[in-house]
């Protein structure tokens, strides 16, 4: 079909809506493109992730490493990031106009350090391009009709397009997913995945604001395991370390209601065996010292004495006397300290869905439904989510881009 004939929706003006249809009015530039968003604010994700920083990739090497941040979804995700990848998007943001710093860790942001650039270079490209954008429009339902898709509306206007593109984001409730149901579109239920948790009624939320490099969290019983910064908060904990759990235990977690034990190896030292050494060394060292004035593996003065309680040792007690069955105690709290938590808390109002559009049926090639030819996807509405870091944004950016293809 010629572009100048094609009518192109895009359910959704968020990241991926966005990215759709600029890549989209690109490859075809004499369609006529409109995004479609069910709120009065456009791009809002955008504009509080990261901190209001945006976060819009990770600079890791390789497919590989890139698949590997996403608990579900990864594997499917690797045709797709052979057409566009996370320094594909690096690029793309950088010829128009978005100068992009990368951290130690890996995180990729704007220089400006504000989330603004991003939504600027979107609405720029937009203005260029000549897409059109309406807010406050509600997608209500969808049916195929021949070779056109009829949208339906705010509850009853309909219009009709040759393509669409269903970039709504992770939802908290089923009224897109219902939509597609009806369709026969393959689903997943949503889960909310990347939160803290809450760990209600216990001392250690004395020491909101201590923060861990790179300590280990597991959820006790399973296989659960992630590692990095940790944040200890008025609520509970946060961080690297609780998010990328939260993400691996998604459904598990939701399953359990949110009400789990949480382990947390403070030392970032799997083997005890290691660490009772490193601790007989302090105290032959040091054994003249009070155990407060001498924090094992750097740790900060607040969580010592409290971990020191927890193991009912005198602070001020000197190394040199500490018994075989304390040292034991020692060991077991910096490698296995246990916390029951009561729920999840939000992360600056961000979070991201485990759950969505099924994969099954989608053909991950083209994006394009498997069920509804002309009906296609992209971003946190399928069922993928990745781990803290820039890799939702980079799922986002590179479906989008698949899908604006139209093949």
């Amino acid at each position: 079909m010629n572009s100048e004939q094609m009518d192109i929706a895009i359910i959704g003006g968020g990241a991926a809506g966005f990215f759709a249809a600029i890549c989209v009015k690109e490859n075809y530039p004499g369609a006529n493109v409109i995004v479609f968003e069910k709120s009065k604010k456009l791009l809002s994700k955008v504009r509080i992730s990261g901190g209001g920083r945006c976060n819009v990739t990770n600079a890791c090497e390789g497919v590989g490493a890139l698949c590997n941040a996403y608990p579900r979804g990864g594997k499917q995700l690797r045709k797709v990031f052979h057409v566009f990848d996370n320094h594909d998007a690096m690029r793309w943001f950088e010829s128009r106009g978005v100068a992009l710093v990368t951290q130690p860790d890996g995180c990729v942001f704007p220089a400006s350090q504000d989330s603004q650039s991003i939504i600027d270079c979107f609405l720029r490209e937009c203005h260029r391009l000549g897409i059109k954008i309406q807010t406050e429009i509600s997608f209500t339902a969808l049916y195929s009709k021949s070779q056109r898709l009829e949208v339906v509306v705010n509850k009853g206007e309909v219009q009709y397009f040759n393509k669409v593109i269903i970039c709504t984001g992770g939802t908290k409730s089923n009224e897109i997913l219902n939509c597609l149901d009806a369709l026969g579109q393959p689903r997943e239920q949503p889960v909310p995945s990347l939160f803290s948790f809450s760990i209600p009624e216990n001392h250690v939320t004395k020491l909101m604001g201590v923060v861990l490099d790179n300590v280990i969290t597991n959820i006790q019983g399973t296989k659960l395991s992630a590692n990095g910064p940790l944040l200890i908060t008025h609520w509970g904990m946060s961080g690297p370390a609780v998010l990328k759990l939260s993400s691996y235990g998604a459904r598990f977690i939701h399953e359990n209601k949110y009400t789990f034990n949480l382990k947390v190896n403070w030392v970032n030292e799997k083997n005890d065996s290691v660490v009772g050494e490193y601790l007989n060394d302090v105290i032959k060292t040091h054994s003249k010292k009070q155990i407060d004035n001498f924090a094992p593996y750097t740790l900060s003065t607040r969580l010592w004495l409290f971990l020191l309680v927890k193991c009912d040792i005198q602070e001020t007690r000197k190394w040199g006397e500490i018994s075989k069955k304390e040292l034991n105690r020692l060991v077991n709290i910096l490698t296995n300290d246990v916390y029951e938590v009561k729920g999840r808390a939000a992360f600056r109002d961000e979070f991201v869905t485990c759950g969505g559009v099924g994969l099954q049926g989608v053909d991950m090639s083209t994006m394009q439904s498997k069920v509804v030819p002309g009906l296609y996807f992209a971003g946190e509405v399928l069922d993928i989510d990745g781990i803290t870091g820039g890799y939702n944004f980079q799922a986002a950016w590179s479906t989008a881009y698949v899908a604006a293809k139209l093949e």
